[in-house]
């Protein structure tokens, strides 16, 4: 046995240096999440689902509102707010905040769950690796690579940014960049498969109330720390109708929780036909930019120190 290991030690050394080589390479490309686990902690931050992953563009805000920004948004499965989404934020934001803005995009979805769900320990972001990770600033983090990429460590290299960027690109500041055919024809099947698929959900999903609680936690955690702002993101009109008929009210529910914690709140989502939609629920990226220019408006506006 000990002839066996030690006959082995030397491919075993190989093995761990050409991986350590190949995650060296990890970047906007490898996966939607990576990114997120491999930058520095930010000071200001902005929280959502996959509306605000590809709707809010840091780079605008940091034009705008002279300060960098990371857009820590995910995706309805793996960052609706809970507890999950708590406990990552606090271990993603910077510990010596003391100044932040942290935008808060929200919409009916984010703050719903299953009508099966018993537990929190059901809830879907259960399996998001906002629940497993611990270091959130290594560059490579192989952490992420161990335990979540679970493609050929070959792709990172022969995938990368420098070979040329994915269709879905993940910046470094946290926004996800898509590029997708925009074609009247092609726009209108994903729009009309999403707005299926919200149909279906609806029937499944109500407003939970462990949601609500953690969307207020992580309100009060932060306002510690900076200022919060809540956004409401708009959707294509459909699905807008949708939500509305569903959640009737959502908005006022919104402005209610923002009144009770002091914090500002920016409702775009009564205009839902100024903003172009890859798919109906996502803004394309002129858009994004856009609306991200009026959310940095908006906060200007009400904010004299950055004027």
């Amino acid at each position: 046995m000990k002839k066996f290991i030690i006959k082995i030690v030397p491919y075993v050394i190989v093995v761990f240096i050409l991986l350590a080589v190949l995650g060296s390479y990890a970047d906007g490309n490898t996966d939607d999440n990576y990114m997120h686990f491999a930058v520095k902690k930010p000071q200001n931050i902005i929280l959502g689902d996959s509306r605000g992953s590809q709707g809010i563009v840091p780079a605008i805000l940091k034009t705008k509102l002279s300060r960098d920004f990371d857009n820590f948004s995910l995706n309805i499965m793996e960052s609706p707010y809970g507890p999950v989404y708590l406990k990552a934020l606090k271990r993603k934001l910077d510990p010596e905040t003391q100044n932040g803005i942290f935008i808060l995009t929200v919409n009916p979805w984010s703050l719903s769950a299953g009508k099966n769900i018993k537990s929190v320990r059901d809830l879907p972001e259960e399996k998001s690796p906002l629940n497993d990770m611990y270091s959130y600033d290594s560059a490579p983090n192989y952490e992420y690579l161990l335990k979540h990429y679970r493609r050929s460590w070959f792709k990172i290299y022969t995938e990368r940014e420098a070979v040329g960027r994915s269709n879905t690109f993940l910046h470094e500041d946290g926004w996800m960049e898509v590029s997708v055919n925009m074609h009247t024809d092609s726009v209108k099947i994903r729009t009309d498969n999403k707005i299926k698929f919200y149909k279906g959900l609806a029937q499944q999903v109500e407003l939970s109330q462990e949601r609500l609680r953690a969307f207020d936690e992580i309100i009060s955690y932060l306002r510690n720390r900076g200022t919060v702002y809540v956004v409401r993101i708009p959707a294509s009109e459909g699905l807008m109708t949708l939500e509305n008929s569903k959640y009737s009210g959502f908005s006022t529910l919104l402005k209610d929780i923002s009144h009770k914690q002091n914090v500002r709140f920016f409702d775009f989502s009564e205009n839902p036909a100024d903003f172009v939609y890859t798919d109906g629920n996502h803004m394309y990226k002129e858009s994004s930019k856009f609306l991200t220019s009026r959310i940095a408006d908006s906060i200007k506006a009400v904010n004299k120190n950055l004027k």
